[in-house]
Formats: C-alpha cells, structure tokens, sequence
C-alpha cells in the first residue's frame, strides 16, 4: 500500500464511530474510491454486512449505529413511538431488551437492502406514514460515540396512538400519557395541528383531559381541527360525546 491509500486509511480509522455502519459515499467522501474499499474489504480492513454496507472488522455494529449511518446519509428515518419514549425513560413498563424498534419514516421512504436483511440485536418495524411532518419535533439523542435522532415525547405519543391498538396496547399508551405530565404546550398544540389524523387527534385530547394534565388548558383546542363525525377506536366500546370516540370501557 502506498503512503497516499495508508493516509486514506488512517482517515477513515480516525473518522469512523465504533458500532456504526461504513457506507461507500461516506467513504467516497474521505476520498477513497469503490475500488480502493474492495481493497480494504480484500485486505481485512472492512468487512461486508450485505449489499453496498460494511462494517469494521472485528467489531460489532449495533442498530442504532446503523440508523446513525442513514440518517447521516440524509435518509428522513428516526426512532419514534415507544421506542422513543423509552430511550428517554418515559416508558410505562419495563421494555425487554428485544422489544420492537418503531422507525418512522415519510410514505415512500425506502431502507436499503442491508439494513432489512441485518439480523439486529432486536426486531425492526419500518413505519411509513404521513401522519406528521418528518422533521417535526425530532430531537438529538447521545449514544456513546454518536447520536440519533428520535422524537421528542410530544411527537412520540402522538406516534403510539396512531399504532394503537393494532400494534400497541390502549391502555398501556393511556398509563404512558399518565406520566408525561412536563409535555410542552405550545410544541403539543403545533404537533396536533399538523396531525393528519382526526382519531389520534381525539384519543391525545381525550387521555390527557382524564390525566389532567396541568399543561393542556395551555393548548388552545379552537386551533385544532378535530373534524366531523364520530370515530371508532376499538369495536363494541363506549361511546364518548365529548370528543365523538368510541373506546374501550376500561379505558373511561
């Protein structure tokens, strides 16, 4: 190896954040070409983790790293839901270190062929929805080399009521909405404004009126459309004329 490709390689060893996936633009634009990263990969610099990603070799790459690598890549990805109330100890419950990872992603966003055939520590579940602006209410969170960016808890309530109660549990977002008594007003009223969803509007208004929030008389509801019309939440529920949902019983 020449003193120019060993000054390349240093470059990239000192760059590079332990866990994190080595992507060949980001290496493009150290100014090592394709053809230099198959002699890294040759020479047992890199390692391949599937089509167009790798990883250094002998170390672990971890999920979050990977999202890291994405989103550096300008793909509009972040951590939302639950899993982002849980990074942020807002969780109700204790999360098992397999539980799901929500990544949340506009409509025709699509993750490359490394990352969904990866076998991460945890599964995977890509959510693509117009629910929200994609930039909206995102916040920086520290991991030990790098950060990621996930949603705010504001956004990320939001987030779980569009997942219940198909993909999460009611009540366990109702006792998460329970905890978030510091939720931001102004950001609360901004987010349910953009919101493209009348029932996620309703259920939010609804369980952080039973909560009591202090922060929602903050919110000024006139701003909000909440639509016409009555919405079901879960079939055989109660019906509840204040916000028009019908939700389940234990949930009154």
């Amino acid at each position: 190896m020449n003193t120019q490709n060993e000054s390349k390689l240093k470059k990239m060893l000192d760059f590079h954040k332990q866990g994190t996936v080595v992507l060949p633009k980001w290496l493009e634009g150290l100014g090592i070409s394709r053809e230099l990263q198959k002699s890294y990969l040759k020479n047992g610099w890199l390692e391949s983790i599937g089509y167009g990603a790798f990883k250094r070799s002998r170390e672990n790459v971890v999920w979050q790293g990977a999202l890291y690598s994405m989103q550096q890549q300008k793909l509009p990805i972040h951590v939302g839901a639950l899993t982002a109330l849980s990074m942020q100890g807002l969780a109700h419950y204790f999360r098992m270190s397999k539980e799901t990872v929500f990544l949340f992603s506009p409509q025709k966003t699509i993750l490359p062929r490394w990352f969904i055939d990866y076998n991460w520590s945890r599964p995977m579940k890509h959510i693509k929805t117009s629910l929200l602006p994609s930039e909206l209410a995102l916040t920086s969170h520290e991991q030990i080399n790098f950060s990621i960016n996930i949603s705010t808890p504001e956004r990320a309530i939001i987030e779980c009521l569009f997942l219940a109660p198909n993909k999460l549990d009611l009540m366990e977002c109702y006792h998460v909405m329970e905890g978030l008594s510091n939720l931001r007003p102004k950001l609360v009223e901004e987010l349910l404004q953009q919101c493209t969803s009348v029932k996620v509007k309703r259920l939010f208004l609804y369980m952080a009126s039973k909560a009591q929030h202090q922060w929602l008389p903050f919110v000024d509801q006139s701003k909000i459309n909440l639509g016409k019309g009555g919405r079901s939440i879960v079939k055989g529920g109660v019906y509840n004329s204040d916000f028009l949902i019908t939700i389940p019983k234990e949930l009154t």
